[in-house]
């Protein structure tokens, strides 16, 4: 009976361990990136919410950043993780369960005050949640107005949060708040960008000599790429940023035969559980106080009177859609509601936009507005380009290309494929020159510390434009919302956009949160945001080109 005994508690206590080990595991976030040459990182720890102590890996020979502006990355993009990993979806937050009230809804209100939210997480089995992480999106609109505005959501860490939302045009306006990801859900991407680099994956074509071979390539040597052969690959460093790109050794061509990149696949793994958390309550209205709130008009207009220019502070809400116009409230924004005055604004610019295809929607829309505005065949891969558009009537010249690999396109010139750092290092610059770029939505499946090198090596190269050539207009163009699943969710997009402002801030640039613009937008969700939202968006950075 003793030995019985023995044998029960041992077996009790190995799964006790394969538990803790088990949770342990989706309690990891970690900051991880394949050491190199130029980023080689230390293992440190810290404590999680639930008690759980976490590796991460902090960046020690970059000379690009610090270990003290890396910690402060880090402190700025802290997300509340759940205590434990569940097995049973149950106990995940349910968007139907859950509810919000508005603070004093029927006080006197007036246009330039504000309304508080409180909002209560529930499961599905309605019970009222003990921990926070749930990510949120909340808004102010009218659909009849075609009006809207953005709205920060605060954590309580104890299953309530609450929202502050500015009242911005007069008339009725209705709160909405809907459930992007469950706190489980972003539990799951955390720990799938930290580990899982290659869920996506690309493709090398090597040709020399009549010979062609195909590999697959990615950004680090992780074990899935690298396999069984220590030696397999073929690394590419860019010789001006120092960037590196591994491809698989071809069996019969030597590495400098690379001749075309494209996307590969998808190849996440994901357990049953995690699959449903991601699918399910994912964007979903929440229920909660429908009653309109009655704004008064007020004598002041609502509008910035700040002259746009660079340096300036992106507020929250950064301004409001009324009859689908957006006013901004950090600057004194304009319309161009014509093709003579978007030319007039670009008369003798040089502007040249570097990012994906959320930007190259700004150069299609430039394109289509302006008919003197040509494009030339440059018999260019009709995706990642490089494109280029001349007016010879305004003197403008405007090149869009794709940022560099990593970007999941199709098959295109690997020497068409330059990064954004290696532009910026060989322009002049000047009074006529503009420069626009962005980058987070291919970067989304990678771990935060490989996109943060990535950054500070652009950063490098803007800071030392703008020391040779102050005159020049640097604009950075901000994530927006429309992904949802695992390769790329509206969490992971705006965990890369705060460390996009954070690494940017302190340089005199300009910034263009279209975050905000997308977010609060009646338009289905959706990556590439319809035209009228690609109009404002343009307009608010003509404002910046030409502020008079």
């Amino acid at each position: 009976m003793g030995r019985l005994l023995q044998l029960l508690i041992l077996a009790l206590s190995l799964l006790i361990c394969i538990y803790l080990l088990f949770v342990c595991q989706f309690n990891q976030c970690l900051l991880n990136v394949s050491p190199s040459n130029h980023l080689k990182y230390n293992h440190t720890s810290f404590t999680s919410h639930s008690g759980i102590t976490n590796r991460t890996f902090t960046p020690t020979n970059d000379s690009l950043i610090s270990k003290e502006e890396w910690e402060s990355l880090l402190t700025e993009l802290q997300w509340s993780l759940p205590p434990v990993f569940l097995f049973s979806t149950d106990e995940a937050t349910n968007p139907t369960k859950c509810s919000f009230s508005v603070v004093n809804p029927n006080s006197n209100h007036t246009v330039g005050g504000f309304i508080d939210v409180i909002l209560i997480a529930r499961d599905t089995k309605n019970r009222i949640k003990t921990y926070g992480g749930d990510f949120f999106q909340a808004k102010l609109f009218n659909s009849e107005l075609k009006a809207s505005t953005y709205g920060a959501v605060t954590d309580h860490f104890n299953g309530t949060y609450t929202a502050r939302l500015a009242l911005l045009w007069p008339g009725p306006a209705k709160v909405s708040i809907r459930l992007v990801h469950s706190s489980e859900a972003v539990q799951v991407l955390c720990r799938q960008r930290e580990q899982d680099p290659d869920k996506v994956y690309f493709q090398g074509y090597f040709e020399e000599g009549g010979k062609q071979e195909t590999v697959i390539c990615n950004a680090q040597r992780s074990p899935r790429l690298v396999g069984n052969d220590a030696q397999c690959c073929c690394e590419y460093r860019e010789p001006v940023t120092g960037e590196t790109w591994f491809c698989r050794r071809p069996s019969s061509l030597p590495c400098h035969a690379l001749t075309y990149h494209s996307m590969g696949g998808y190849q996440a793994v994901l357990s049953e559980v995690e699959t449903t958390l991601l699918k399910s309550s994912t964007n979903i209205i929440v229920p909660g106080d429908d009653s309109a709130i009655d704004v008064q008009q007020q004598d002041t207009e609502i509008r910035s009177q700040t002259k746009c220019r660079p340096g300036l502070h992106t507020s929250v809400p950064a301004g409001f859609y009324l009859q689908d116009h957006w006013t901004s409230l950090v600057c004194d924004s304009k319309s161009f509601p014509s093709a003579k005055l978007i030319s007039g604004c670009l008369k003798d610019k040089q502007i040249l936009m570097m990012g994906d295809s959320t930007l190259r929607q700004w150069f299609d829309y430039l394109e289509e507005t302006v008919p003197t505005l040509k494009r030339l065949n440059l018999h260019t891969s009709s995706k990642s380009g490089p494109f280029e558009a001349v007016d010879t009537q305004s003197n403008t010249r405007i090149i869009w290309r794709a940022h560099g690999i990593p970007i999941r396109t199709s098959k295109t010139p690997w020497a068409d494929l330059h990064y954004i750092a290696s532009e910026v290092e060989g322009l002049a610059g000047g009074a006529h020159s503009v420069v626009v770029f962005t980058i987070w939505a291919h970067f989304t499946t990678y771990p935060l510390a490989m996109y943060a090198h990535r950054l500070v090596v652009i950063r490098r190269a803007v800071a030392s434009l703008l020391r040779r050539s102050p005159t020049t207009l640097v604009v950075i163009k901000s994530a927006n919302t429309g992904y949802k699943d695992v390769y790329g969710s509206d969490w992971l997009s705006w965990q890369l956009d705060m460390a996009l402002r954070e690494i940017f801030r302190d340089l005199p640039l300009v910034l263009i949160d279209v975050w905000q613009m997308t977010s609060c937008h009646y338009s289905p969700d959706n990556i590439h945001p319809p035209s009228v939202v690609i109009q404002n968006e343009v307009d608010l950075f003509l404002s910046f080109v030409c502020p008079q």
